[in-house]
């Protein structure tokens, strides 16, 4: 058991409280901070899960990212890929809708690909997450050029 972010060696208190409150295997340092973006930011839980999915697979991804206009929840700039993740849709309003429809028409504009995924999605298939993820940059980088 070693922390995810800095390779430390997790005693078993550390593991089991970051395992409980993140779900993901940190040192008490990285998981206090950890816990402190979620409060700053509101970032999801699977957002923080779905990053270190994508570290453990070698993808380097960037977690609330600050885009100019609003924080990101993952951003991938090297294949110009935003990744939102999506909490309330179940209860997704048609000014929502449209609000989210804006959003990626601007970030398109900018040359960036946004993509919302819903967080019972990361939550129940965080490996399949990530493989498409993956598939998705394979495709950016394809059919892009590469930063």
């Amino acid at each position: 058991m070693t922390c995810l972010e800095c390779k430390k060696e997790l005693g078993y208190l550390d593991h089991k409280n970051a395992m409980d409150s993140l779900g993901v295997e940190l040192c008490a340092h990285h998981h206090t901070m950890m816990k402190e973006l979620i409060k700053k930011n509101n970032t999801p839980l699977e957002a923080i899960q779905l990053y270190y999915g994508l570290k453990e697979a070698g993808v380097h991804a960037m977690l609330e990212w600050w885009d100019g206009k609003k924080s990101i929840d993952i951003a991938l700039s090297r294949v110009k890929l935003n990744i939102e993740i999506d909490s309330d849709y179940e209860k997704l309003t048609e000014d929502q809708a449209i609000n989210n429809l804006e959003e990626a028409m601007h970030s398109f504009k900018n040359g960036f690909t946004t993509i919302r995924i819903p967080h019972i999605v990361v939550r129940n298939y965080l490996n399949e997450t990530v493989r498409n993820i993956i598939g998705i940059t394979e495709g950016l980088k394809a059919n892009t050029k590469v930063i």
